[in-house]
């Protein structure tokens, strides 16, 4: 099946590291599955395809990936200076305190809108099943708004109250078709290993760097570059993710989060009994369909600039910083208003990887608070869309580039591959020269 050949979601738990905050992002259980064995890398060395980032191409791949890193002429970007942990701390912590009215009007705001647009979609069924798919979309758009309420109930940052982020949570689930306990226990790991190297694998898209794609076979380059194919990442694996995958609990979970699934696909179920014997359920599926596939595009395509853009951050484990990695690997992706609403201020990512105790309500005007935060570069709309075509991490530009790239790192280490087999030979023939030269003098 092409979706499970590009996507699974992974069941293996990253350890959250002490003192760090918890809980971050949408779709962020995306993860690749990798099917193949053994084959030989640059080197002629036997290495594991099933070896993960961090267990297969640790310290051997960033100490192979030093030839290439010594091959290359352009010199990595200059990054600002880090604002000190405990100035940003102070700065953050004004921002952190929930403020119950901001989110009942957000959740009126929201859920508003969206029971029109499903009354306006059932009038018009009533002259055509055409007349009402543009409404879905609309619908879908703003599901992604409702994933966020979602995604900060998830954090207990939308309310005081826990219990109120929890009951808030499971309605915004049952919409997003996403179970609450068993999504915040998985998602819980993408903020303390985000820009990590050596701990990819968990609540990331699938990144591998230049060193790794060159070493792999041609079998599994082949996966990679299907799964960052637009198409399967866009429009594929969101659906697959929020129709299928997350009825699914992990094989790890706890049994709060196993019920989770369960007591979400029974309330997922009712909506639908609910829905299509309003609707008629030939229609009702084919707009959910349409709406949950806007709403998984968008999400998924916000999860994906927010953290593969050119000047992102990576780095190994004794040089992975925390701040670098919210400040530098996480961008201020900077919207017109409308979609900024749209997408509930989310594109202030960089605030968010900060503190995910920040509420969505209180980004933009924490970004705002502080001169620390105008060194973050904006990534306007249309430079985003030139992420389109970056896919692997340059360890020595240290910048994400594109598959051509690879293929001229390629035919480079081919080059001195070829120059340093040669180099012998060339040795062996001068050695031979100077023997004959001394046999005629003698």
């Amino acid at each position: 099946m092409l979706i499970r050949a590009a996507w699974v979601r992974t069941e293996r738990v990253t350890p959250v590291p002490q003192g760090l905050p918890s809980i971050s992002d949408p779709f962020s259980e995306i993860a690749p599955w990798r099917p193949w064995r053994s084959c030989r890398n640059l080197d002629g060395a036997t290495v594991d395809r099933w070896a993960r980032p961090h267990e297969g191409h640790g310290r051997t791949s960033r100490a192979t990936s030093m030839n290439l890193r010594s091959q290359t002429h352009a010199e990595p970007r200059a990054r600002s200076p880090l604002p000190p942990v405990a100035e940003w701390k102070r700065v953050i912590a004004r921002y952190q305190e929930p403020s119950t009215w901001r989110a009942l009007v957000q959740i009126a705001d929201t859920l508003g809108p969206l029971a029109l647009l499903w009354y306006l979609m059932s009038l018009s069924l009533s002259v055509s099943l055409w007349l009402a798919i543009p409404l879905a979309a609309l619908a879908g758009v703003l599901l992604v708004r409702v994933f966020i309420i979602f995604h900060d109930c998830g954090h207990g940052s939308f309310f005081r109250s826990r219990l109120a982020n929890d009951a808030t949570g499971f309605v915004a689930g049952a919409l997003t078709f996403t179970p609450y306990y068993h999504w915040r226990w998985q998602h819980a790991q993408h903020h303390a290993t985000a820009g990590h190297l050596d701990q990819r694998g968990t609540g990331d898209v699938w990144t591998m760097t230049v060193q790794e794609y060159l070493e792999a076979s041609r079998w599994k380059r082949f996966a990679y570059r299907l799964a960052r194919n637009p198409f399967v990442l866009f429009v594929l694996a969101p659906l697959y993710l929020f129709v299928i995958r997350q009825r699914i609990p992990s094989s790890t979970a706890s049994s709060r989060e196993r019920h989770s699934v369960w007591w979400m696909n029974l309330a997922i179920a009712a909506m639908v009994m609910g829905l299509g014997a309003w609707l008629g359920f030939l229609p009702y599926l084919v707009l959910q369909l349409v709406a949950i596939g806007v709403a998984g595009a968008a999400g998924v395509w916000l999860f994906y600039v927010q953290h593969q853009f050119e000047d992102a951050y990576w780095d190994r484990a004794e040089d992975w910083d925390y701040t670098a990695a919210a400040l530098q690997g996480s961008s201020f992706y900077e919207l017109p208003r409308v979609l900024r609403w749209l997408s509930g201020n989310i594109g202030y990512h960089h605030i968010h990887h900060l503190s995910p105790r920040v509420p969505n309500y209180n980004l933009e005007r924490c970004h705002r608070s502080a001169r620390m935060f105008e060194d973050v570069e904006p990534l306007t709309l249309l430079r985003s869309l030139k992420s389109l075509r970056l896919h692997l991490w340059d360890e020595g530009l240290r910048k994400l580039v594109s598959f051509r790239h690879a293929r001229r790192e390629l035919r480079r280490a081919r080059r001195h591959r070829q120059d340093v087999q040669d180099a012998p030979e060339s040795t062996h023939a001068r050695r031979g020269n100077v023997l004959s030269d001394q046999a005629r003098r003698d």
